[in-house]
């Protein structure tokens, strides 16, 4: 069976948790920190990274490889659409979402759910007025002239749709949401991607873990 080293949280765990209900593939989590001091780990991901999959005699870690991996492995359901094209623009968009989206998403994320939650500390609420006002609306202004009006980026949802979304999940726990008013086209996009079946599953599981619902 599938083994995915990772917790309930990271977008990344989320975007291959998703691939797999995509798949309709069994797994097993077994929950992991990144980058801790742990030897057995190190084996499975050198750079400490989440998630980590092993599957057989394979080991692999960062999100993109091994969705990549289950659309080569696994037939079914396809994770990526088939022109090469389409497949070069759609890892465009996840690596946005896994790049830059991420980044800033995991500012507002760690100041306002981690370090209240985790630190007991109270967030630098003048560096998430940063991210919101100066640093995420540059991307959300792209975002807008790329997501469609209906459906999803690519006609059948794939992971370049989950991957620009994924991070927005996050920040969401920390109380932010893309303003319908300036950005609708992409704020609605963000609610078609959290009501796929697949992804709401894993977000059902994910709030219970985290305490949130």
């Amino acid at each position: 069976m599938i083994k995915i080293h990772g917790v309930h949280g990271s977008p990344f765990v989320r975007k291959v948790l998703v691939a797999l209900a995509l798949k309709d593939l069994e797994y097993e989590q077994l929950p992991q920190m990144p980058f801790t001091q742990d030897d057995e780990f190190a084996k499975i991901s050198p750079l400490g990274k989440i998630p980590a999959m092993e599957d057989g005699d394979l080991t692999v870690s960062d999100s993109s490889i091994i969705c990549e991996y289950l659309e080569d492995a696994y037939p079914g359901y396809g994770l990526y659409p088939a022109s090469p094209a389409d497949k070069a623009r759609a890892r465009w968009y996840e690596e946005l979402g896994d790049s830059r989206i991420a980044e800033l998403a995991a500012g507002i994320f760690f100041q306002r759910f981690m370090r209240p939650m985790a630190f007991q500390q109270d967030p630098d609420e003048e560096l998430v007025a940063k991210i919101i006002d100066k640093q995420l609306p540059p991307v959300q202004d792209y975002l807008e002239t790329q997501v469609p009006d209906s459906e999803f980026l690519f006609g059948e949802f794939c992971m370049a749709d989950l991957g620009l979304v994924s991070p927005f999940f996050n920040a969401g726990y920390a109380g932010y949401a893309i303003d319908a008013d300036r950005w609708p086209k992409a704020a609605a996009f963000v609610d078609r991607v959290r009501e796929q079946s697949q992804v709401s599953g894993v977000l059902e599981a994910e709030g219970k873990a985290l305490g949130i619902q």
